[in-house]
Order: structure tokens, then C-alpha cells, then sequence
């Protein structure tokens, strides 16, 4: 090989090292993210279940998939604005944001502004 060639070659192994560099950091981001992801969901599992134990001996006696009645139709539509909120209500409680901003994620840092201010309206 002559010595411009030399030159050349080691310039592209450099490239390459460099572009090899930056897919690498560009991996270890993804890599963080699904990690962080993967923990959040874990988390969120291990509530869900928590509350799932929780709420089976309540209901054992009952079938899995019973049809609805007629009967448990409200009679009144301000039942169902009390119905929603209460239902809301139990949702914050069990621990996720029920506000337009993080609704259905799991609480992580103790009581949501937002969700408060919507549990009071």
C-alpha cells in the first residue's frame, strides 16, 4: 500500500469508529428508556394486583361475566354524575390521576393538584 492510501484507510476506520460511537450512545438512551419504562410498569403491576387481591373475597360469590340488568339502570340522570364521580373518586384513591393532565397513570409522588382540584369542583 502505498502511503496516501494508508492514510485514507485510517481516516475511514476513524469515521466509521466515530459513527459506531454515536449509534452506541444513541442505543444506551434507548436502552435507559425502556428500562425506565420496564420499572414504572412493574410498579404499576404490582399495585394493580395489590388491588385486585384486594377486591376478589369481596366478590367471589359472583359470576365472571353476568349479563347487566334493567334493574341497575339509573333512574335519574344526576345518579349517573354521582356514579362518575364516585367512581373517579375511588380511582384517585387507589392511587391514579384521574385529571385531563396524567389521567389513568399511576401516582407516584403522593396527591395531583390537578386531580384534587377536579375531585372538588
Amino acid at each position: 500500500m502505498e502511503k496516501k492510501s494508508i492514510f485514507a484507510h485510517i481516516q475511514e476506520m476513524e469515521t466509521q469508529m466515530g459513527q459506531i460511537h454515536s449509534d452506541l450512545g444513541e442505543m444506551k438512551l434507548i436502552m435507559k428508556e425502556l428500562l425506565e419504562e420496564n420499572h414504572r410498569l412493574t410498579l404499576e403491576n404490582e399495585h394493580l394486583r395489590k388491588i385486585l387481591k384486594e377486591a376478589l373475597p369481596a366478590e367471589e360469590g359472583l359470576p365472571l361475566h353476568e349479563p347487566p340488568h334493567d334493574s341497575m339502570k339509573p333512574e335519574h340522570p344526576s345518579d349517573v354524575v354521582g356514579e362518575g364521580y364516585d367512581n373517579l373518586a375511588r380511582l384517585y384513591h387507589e392511587g391514579f390521576h384521574i385529571c385531563n393532565v396524567y389521567y389513568g397513570h399511576l401516582r407516584m409522588e403522593g396527591d395531583c393538584l390537578f386531580c384534587l382540584s377536579f375531585l372538588n369542583k
